[in-house]
C-alpha cells in the first residue's frame, strides 16, 4: 500500500498541475479520478467518484481572481481511499465510495486556502521577474516560473501523501465499527450525491423553461425504469 501511496501523490501531483500550467482539463474530477483509478486497475470507481466530485462543484469556476475548492485533489484522495481501503476490507461498496467523498471534501476547501497563500506567496516572484525583464534577463524569469510550479507541485504531492498516509490506515481500521443505521445512512448519500451534483449542474442552466423540461424527462424515465423494473 505504502508505494501505491506514494506513486499516487507524484502521479496526483503532477496531474493536479493542470489547474495552472497547461489547463488541458486533464485536472477535472471527471478525467483525474478515471486515470488514479486506472493506475489502481480500478477505473470504474474513479469514474463513479470523478461525476460525483465533477457535478458538486460544477458552479465553482475558476474565473479572475477567483480560487475555487481543489476538486482536482479531492477526487485523487477520494478514488485512492475508496480503492485501497476498499481492497483491505474486502471490497468496493457504494458505502465506502460515500464515505470517501464525504471525508475528503473539507479538504478541497481546506486546499484552496493553502493555494491563495502560495498565490500571494508568488507575488514577490512576479515582482523580480519584472525587474528581470528590464534587465532582458529570459533565464531569470524562466527560475522564476518554475519555481512557482515547483512550489505548488511539492504541495500537492506532499498534501496527498499526507493525508493518504494518514487517512488510509485509519478507515479500515475504524470501518468495520460501522453499525448498520450507520452503513444504510453511508447507501442513502451515495445516492443522494448525483441528485444534488445534478441540482447544482441545473442551478448554472440559465435558459428559460429548461429546468421544468429536464424535470419531466427525468420524471418520464423514472416512470419507465420503475414500470419496466430496470433496477
Amino acid at each position: 500500500m505504502f508505494t501505491e501511496i506514494i506513486l499516487l501523490s507524484f502521479c496526483g501531483g503532477l496531474l493536479c498541475l493542470d489547474r495552472i500550467f497547461i489547463q488541458a482539463m486533464i485536472s477535472r474530477p471527471i478525467v483525474i479520478a478515471p486515470i488514479v483509478g486506472l493506475i489502481l486497475n480500478n477505473p470504474y470507481t474513479g469514474l463513479i467518484i470523478g461525476a460525483m466530485v465533477e457535478m458538486f462543484w460544477i458552479d465553482r469556476v475558476p474565473i479572475g481572481i477567483y480560487i475555487p475548492p481543489n476538486d482536482s485533489l479531492v477526487a485523487v484522495l477520494a478514488t485512492s481511499l475508496a480503492v485501497l481501503s476498499g481492497l483491505k476490507l474486502g471490497g468496493i461498496s457504494p458505502q465506502i465510495i460515500a464515505f470517501s467523498i464525504l471525508l475528503f471534501i473539507p479538504f478541497g476547501i481546506l486546499a484552496k486556502q493553502i493555494e491563495i497563500l502560495i498565490i500571494k506567496s508568488n507575488d514577490s516572484l512576479s515582482d523580480q521577474a519584472l525587474e528581470d525583464a528590464k534587465a532582458s534577463n529570459i533565464r531569470g524569469i524562466e527560475r522564476k516560473v518554475y519555481l512557482g510550479l515547483f512550489k505548488t507541485f511539492s504541495f500537492y504531492v506532499v498534501y496527498l501523501f499526507v493525508l493518504q498516509l494518514i487517512f488510509i490506515p485509519a478507515v479500515v481500521l475504524v470501518y468495520p465499527l460501522f453499525n448498520a443505521p450507520v452503513l444504510k445512512m453511508l447507501s442513502m448519500i451515495y445516492y443522494f450525491l448525483p441528485v444534488l451534483g445534478i441540482a447544482v449542474a441545473l442551478n448554472t442552466i440559465k435558459l428559460r423553461g429548461a429546468i421544468p423540461v429536464f424535470c419531466a424527462i427525468f420524471l418520464i424515465i423514472a416512470v419507465f425504469m420503475e414500470y419496466f423494473h430496470v433496477f
